[in-house]
């Protein structure tokens, strides 16, 4: 049969069925179950439409059940039993293995520096091309091009990007453009501007921004936070947290600086990228910021617009800079709508897995958990601890998912 007819088949038999299947349900309802005549005709009809919604979301509710719920609870059984035993139960034995393994912490390890930094680029970047997008006549035009790789699988991207970073002999042409570039650095004054000098500025802005942040959130606490009735204690718990972790980046870029004025750099001499520890991890996460660059761009440009002019023009009239109005006046009025964009991105971020498989397969210290996980499940065939694996992402993914929702609908009302 044609495939073409085939798929005709399948639309009039799915859209015939739906069809069907409420047509008939009605009409049992109305007809058989909950009869409106007789003297209950008043009490059926309630019934019957409080019963409808969940007739007509039965379907719904059957197929997440099928291809949600059910996997779930089957991965889970998988990872507290034993495959190669018969399925026997062996409790949390694969868990255990699975902690002491040393590519799992690499694998966890890369997951945080993830999500570290890709939402809070992507966001950053997409935010920034928000706002300078909105001020220029070809706006539209440069939304197109930023969004574009968005159109793009994440396969396809990792291709175009290993083309990036490739790497040939020295004696022949480099097509990669990185290597390119870097074959122009010849280790003068241009170089050490470049390749040192910049980064390591880079790195201290970046560390005294963290640094305030951790000021302000310890001010915020010291000021009564702990004794604050209305502060919710997993707020205060989740400040600590951000503070602990923005202490720990101070310390990573503050010793990168440092690591910066000592190196010797291999001036004139191709770099195979993506096998360099550390920095292969970071030329992966350029490529998800490339993508998710654009989505945060179109969410937070329809934030921006919905933001109330007479605030502006408040604002204008006190005086304001346009970097006042930006970051005291929009900014705040849009943080719920910055913090969904930045949670769905560490969702992604949570479950990344083909470019870090397209490009590297998880070596050179590269590892995250989804390929992790796959290597356990279909190239291993030790289905406890990959399902153990596929377990802990799960867990990390589904607080952060409520969250987005919570927030979601905070924003709706």
């Amino acid at each position: 049969m044609h495939p073409a007819l085939q798929g005709l088949i399948t639309i009039i038999i799915g859209v015939g069925g739906c069809v069907g299947y409420f047509y008939f349900s009605n009409q049992f309802l109305d007809r058989i179950l909950y009869p409106a005549t007789g003297k209950n005709a008043g009490r059926n009809i309630n019934r019957a439409n409080q019963v409808r919604p969940w007739l007509f979301l039965a379907p719904a509710l059957l197929a997440l059940g099928l291809y949600l719920a059910y996997p779930v609870f089957a991965t889970l059984w998988l990872s507290v039993t034993d495959r190669n035993a018969g399925g026997a139960f062996v409790g949390l034995a694969n868990y255990r293995q699975m902690f002491d393994e040393p590519k799992f912490w690499e694998a966890v390890s890369n997951n945080m520096l993830w999500l570290i930094i890709v939402p809070a680029f992507s966001t950053a970047f997409g935010l920034l091309a928000a706002q300078l997008t909105d001020r220029i006549k070809w706006g539209n035009i440069a939304k197109s091009l930023i969004f574009m790789p968005m159109a793009i699988s994440f396969v396809g991207a990792a291709v175009i990007w290993k083309l990036v970073y490739d790497t040939r002999p020295a004696d022949q042409d480099q097509i990669g453009v990185l290597n390119a570039v870097w074959l122009g650095f010849d280790g003068g004054p241009m170089s050490v501007l470049i390749l040192k000098i910049i980064p390591a500025l880079i790195l201290v802005i970046f560390a005294g921004f963290l640094a305030y942040s951790v000021i302000q959130i310890a001010r915020s606490l010291l000021r009564g936070g702990f004794s604050h009735s209305a502060t919710p204690w997993w707020g205060l718990v989740l400040r600590a947290g951000l503070a602990l972790v923005a202490v720990w980046l101070v310390w990573v870029s503050l010793r990168s600086v440092v690591s910066l004025a000592t190196v010797s750099l291999p001036y004139g001499e191709p770099q195979t990228w993506l096998t360099i520890p550390f920095w292969n991890s970071i030329l992966l996460m350029v490529v998800l910021v490339w993508i998710q660059t654009g989505f945060a761009m179109v969410i937070l440009s329809a934030a921006l617009r919905g933001v109330p002019e007479e605030t502006i023009e408040a604002a204008v009239i006190d005086g304001a800079n346009p970097f006042q109005i930006f970051f005291k006046i929009k900014v705040p009025q849009i943080m719920g709508t910055i913090v969904v964009v930045w949670t769905t991105i560490t969702i992604v971020v949570l479950k990344v897995f083909d470019i870090v498989f397209a490009m590297t397969n998880g070596q050179w210290e590269t590892q995250v958990l989804a390929n992790y996980m796959y290597d356990k499940l279909f190239r291993a065939n030790d289905w406890g601890v990959g399902s153990a694996s596929a377990m802990i992402i799960m867990l990390l993914v589904t607080p952060i998912l409520v969250w987005n929702v919570i927030n979601a609908r905070k924003e709706m009302r």
